[in-house]
């Protein structure tokens, strides 16, 4: 990640969109997948909150590489701004800590990933989160936040954008539905536990978000085409790219979290979507070439980029509902397109 001034000048106006944000001053929260492209955008958040408006949030980040936090969140100091414990998704927990809040963020995002370690993926959905569920409730947790996918939707024939009750088709004997299914059981085991438990939990689907925070292993379309046009290529496209897709800047995004986090109603789902922000796969990857001075080019997909793809041809989501919450997002497809290209293209600084 580039910090820059103009990064954390967009990061000041970002938080104008979070309605009741004062309400998280003075609280601890556990971030998982923090490294991750949208964990990481709310944690800029949340330090930029410290260090600018001394909010006092104690941000506890929660992964497998202290390495890579430190380099992702270069300039900031573990055990200072923030405090690293070891996190594996895959694994049972031994967590010592206290915390108000939880955001659970930590899950293959990776569409090579999902073809090669279908197991692995459903896994880090399910035993990842019911640790956290069991935690929460042990320690008395005000409220487990549980970012979920757009994937979950499956295929419907309308080319209409999902509200949060559409659900569709997905294929259950296809290795790819991994990911969907697991999104799917997890969203189901957040409301068993709080009809259950009384837990106070709430959920937010994102559909395909872009932005300056990708992350180098990253093989969606999106994060290829954004590094293609960043190096000044030609962005390679492998299919027609009528796919139609919500997609959502990074900082957007994360507005979008903390405001759900804050102001969501328990045991209620959320698109993270705008629709000036619909647009086809095509659309998005001509954007950023235009943002970079590029082309866009067409190559047919291999037999294995074919599997990761996928399996819907309309991702798009319908925001209405968190909206209504006082959510509007600030980047539209052509401004956040040049953010991404400008800022992956300068040096790193980390005034403020």
């Amino acid at each position: 990640m580039n910090y820059t001034q103009e990064y954390w000048d967009d990061v000041n106006s970002i938080l104008d969109n979070i309605p009741q944000l004062k309400n998280i001053y003075g609280k601890s929260i556990f971030i998982t997948g923090g490294t991750g492209m949208i964990c990481s955008s709310v944690i800029d958040l949340l330090l930029y909150l410290n260090k600018k408006s001394n909010a006092k949030i104690s941000i506890i980040l929660g992964g497998r590489s202290l390495e890579r936090t430190t380099k992702r969140f270069t300039g900031f100091a573990e055990g200072m701004d923030y405090k690293f414990v070891y996190y594996d998704a895959t694994k049972e927990m031994d967590l010592d800590i206290n915390v108000d809040y939880i955001i659970h963020g930590a899950s293959n995002a990776n569409p090579t990933v999902y073809s090669e370690e279908p197991v692995e993926t459903m896994l880090a959905n399910l035993i990842g989160l019911n640790g956290l569920l069991e935690y929460a409730v042990k320690n008395q947790v005000n409220r487990l936040l549980y970012i979920s996918s757009s994937e979950i939707y499956g295929k419907k024939e309308e080319n209409t954008p999902y509200k949060e009750d559409d659900y569709g088709f997905v294929d259950i004997l296809n290795p790819r539905a991994c990911y969907p299914n697991a999104k799917r059981a997890a969203e189901t085991l957040c409301i068993s536990y709080s009809e259950e438990y009384c837990m106070d939990t709430v959920i937010v689907r994102p559909g395909h978000i872009y932005g300056p925070s990708i992350t180098e292993s990253d093989s969606r379309a999106s994060a290829q085409f954004t590094r293609d046009a960043v190096n000044g290529e030609n962005i390679i496209m492998k299919s027609s790219g009528t796919q139609l897709r919500s997609y959502c800047y990074t900082l957007d995004c994360a507005s979008a979290i903390l405001t759900v986090l804050l102001n969501g109603e328990s045991q209620n789902a959320y698109n993270i979507s705008s629709e000036n922000c619909i647009v086809s796969i095509r659309d998005m990857a001509e954007a950023l070439a235009n943002a970079a001075n590029t082309k866009v080019i067409f190559e047919n997909p291999s037999d294995i980029e074919r599997k990761s793809y996928n399996l819907m041809s309309n991702s798009s989501l319908n925001g209405e509902k968190l909206q209504k919450l006082g959510w509007t997002a600030k980047f539209d497809i052509d401004q956040g397109t040049k953010k991404t290209v400008s800022l992956m293209r300068k040096e790193i600084t980390n005034d403020f």
